[in-house]
């Protein structure tokens, strides 16, 4: 009975075997998280003047390697500790349902860190080794976010942490990197991304409310509620959206930024797709939507600052 189970979920999601299975298994889905906020600190930096193409693509490697090895701790640790079933939904199921080791996948990840590292110290060596200090807390707060004692994923504030980091922090040293130094701008377009990217996290704690319920867990979506939860969620779409037109408004963005409203047609959509479900396969699609409202509305900035550069 729990094969046919484990078939009718690897169906359900449309799970392929083979390459797909290490593909899955980095969450293609929330590695956006990762890309928006690079581009976006680059754009602002090359608005200010600065850019270097290698330095870009350094970071930007390196930051998909910390995004990519933070799923997969994710994987492992939630099924060490019980979390995961074959049953669950939204993860890579490479452990659950494919049968692969989860010491294969903890090497793995602790292999992207490496390479993460490494890119690291290449770009401390031609800017500055501050870097270092930064890029390592963010890499243990990559660890911390599922692995230690006390996971943050488990806490209320797993989509503060995730924002932040993943938002400012990246924003901040993307541009750093490319200028030498740091001042207000790139803080301040760092807020609408780092809250598009809490969203992330938030919806996918909303889809899985109960089994976190179940294996103890505290996050915001079980403390507000499922309900309170989903509107929580919209509210942030609007503040994103408030401070993006608010920053246009000022000056601080472009006009061309305007483009960036484009995403709050699927913005809507995910609200729509979590009411009134309860299911986490039901909630899947509207999961997975957010990570593209989050991608579109990065990529369009980014872009709206490449206009602006050039026109």
């Amino acid at each position: 009975m729990a094969t046919t189970d484990k078939d009718h979920i690897k169906r359900a999601l449309n799970e392929r075997d083979g390459f797909q299975v290490w593909w899955r298994l980095l969450r293609p889905h929330t590695l956006t998280a990762s890309f928006a906020p690079v581009f976006v600190g680059t754009m602002v930096a090359l608005n200010a003047g600065s850019f270097h193409l290698l330095l870009f693509l350094a970071m930007l490697i390196a930051s998909i390697l910390i995004q990519s090895a933070t799923n997969m701790f994710n994987e492992y640790y939630d099924y060490v500790r019980g979390v995961d079933s074959e049953h669950s939904v939204g993860i890579g199921g490479t452990i659950v349902r494919d049968g692969i080791q989860p010491k294969t996948v903890l090497r793995l990840a602790l292999f992207f860190y490496g390479i993460a590292l490494l890119l690291g110290i290449y770009i401390c060596a031609i800017t500055s080794w501050w870097i270092a200090a930064i890029g390592l807390v963010c890499m243990l707060f990559g660890y911390l976010y599922t692995g230690g004692p006390f996971p943050i994923s488990a806490t209320p504030f797993g989509e503060v942490f995730s924002g932040f980091f993943m938002g400012t922090v990246i924003i901040g040293i993307s541009y750093y990197i490319q200028t030498g130094y740091i001042d207000a701008f790139p803080i301040f377009i760092s807020i609408p991304v780092a809250i598009l990217i809490g969203c992330i996290m938030l919806s996918n704690n909303i889809r899985d409310l109960d089994g976190d319920k179940q294996g103890g867990r505290k996050t915001l979506a079980i403390l507000l509620g499922r309900y309170n939860a989903v509107r929580f969620l919209g509210l942030l779409f609007i503040i994103a959206f408030y401070f993006t037109a608010h920053f246009i408004i000022i000056g601080i963005l472009p006009l061309w930024s305007l483009l960036t409203f484009v995403a709050v047609i699927p913005a809507i959509k995910v609200v729509k797709g979590f009411k009134g479900k309860t299911e986490p396969l039901e909630m899947m699609p509207a999961m997975v939507l957010t990570g593209k409202t989050n991608s579109i509305y990065g990529i369009l900035l980014g872009l709206s600052l490449l206009i602006n550069y050039f026109i």
